[in-house]
């Protein structure tokens, strides 16, 4: 199990100190930010489970670290706790109304602290989104996921992975059969970032038949390589024995028309910065998009890997 992260964002070194004691006692990570700024620059870098905020602080109070982190859409599911000396029912109403998920008025004691994380943590647990057929991370954990890395500098792919033929499939099969389908990759791309990537590395699911995996660049050619293994070998299961033997399904499209589709391949898009600066998710998957036209117009399970440098 994975320790929850928690920033706590003090100008007092003490309070600082004391809050991170009591939380590392109870099993939590704790990081520390003394000021505003800082504290924003390590919720891009840190990517913490919830942050403790100070409202009276210098540069940048509380409350305007609160809105500043709200507006970026990629926080909206981090919980922000506010701390305040002051018992004043505007200060409380401010901070909620900024999106903070609770408040705790200082001085406090250990248990009430704890209590509160604990139970804001819990809260957000069950309402995190994620994708009701595969249970993983969506968009914006995988947005979250991209941004984190770049503002660690650090060196990283992006594989974004679909499949072809798959609404010819559903419509074909079903519903039902096209859920066993988007379920059977998750799978196996979850199988394969065990098998392949290093610790840390993402996978999540965009909706649909689209995945998306953030990950290490040293091993991306292994993994790609194994996910178009298992995939060509294992989606054989969801046909029926007379088009696995065809090797194709037939159906009507809108005009009328017969057409045969083949059996369901899979297409992977990877996107790297190493050879070129990544900026933000959105360049990212502007890049991908193009990637992706490349893989899908080649016949059966490919992955195409993104190598310009401009």
């Amino acid at each position: 199990m994975f320790k929850k992260k928690i920033l706590v964002i003090d100008d007092t070194e003490l309070m600082l100190k004391l809050i991170g004691n009591i939380l590392r006692e109870a099993g939590y990570e704790v990081v520390t930010a003394s000021n505003g700024i800082e504290g924003i620059q390590m919720v891009r870098e840190e990517k913490p489970d919830l942050v403790l905020l100070d409202v009276i602080m210098p540069i940048m109070d509380g409350f305007e670290v609160c809105k500043n982190l709200r507006e970026d859409e990629s926080n909206n599911l981090m919980p922000i706790i506010i701390l305040t000396a002051q018992d004043n029912e505007d200060d409380k109403l401010t901070g909620l109304e900024l999106g903070a998920d609770d408040y705790i008025i200082k001085p406090f004691n250990h248990r009430e602290l704890l209590s509160r994380v604990r139970n804001t943590l819990k809260r957000i647990d069950r309402n995190r989104w994620a994708n009701p057929l595969t249970g993983l991370p969506g968009n914006i954990e995988i947005q979250t996921e991209i941004n984190s890395r770049i503002a660690k500098k650090e060196m990283f792919a992006v594989v974004y992975a679909d499949l072809d033929n798959f609404k010819a499939y559903n419509d074909v099969y079903g519903f039902s059969s096209g859920d066993r389908a988007i379920k059977l990759t998750a799978d196996i791309l979850s199988d394969n970032v065990h098998s392949y990537a290093s610790p840390g590395d993402f996978l999540g699911h965009v909706g649909g038949d689209d995945f998306v995996i953030v990950m290490s660049t040293s091993r991306v050619d292994a993994l790609c390589e194994g996910i178009i293994k298992d995939f060509d070998k294992k989606i054989l299961d969801l046909y029926s024995l007379e088009d696995k033997e065809k090797g194709y399904i037939t159906t009507t499209n809108r005009q009328g028309e017969v057409m045969q589709y083949p059996i369901m391949s899979i297409s992977i898009a990877v996107v790297s910065n190493e050879r070129r600066v990544l900026l933000s998710h959105l360049q990212v998957a502007e890049i991908a998009a193009e990637v992706k036209k490349i893989a899908k117009s080649k016949t059966g399970s490919v992955y195409f890997k993104d190598r310009r440098s401009l």
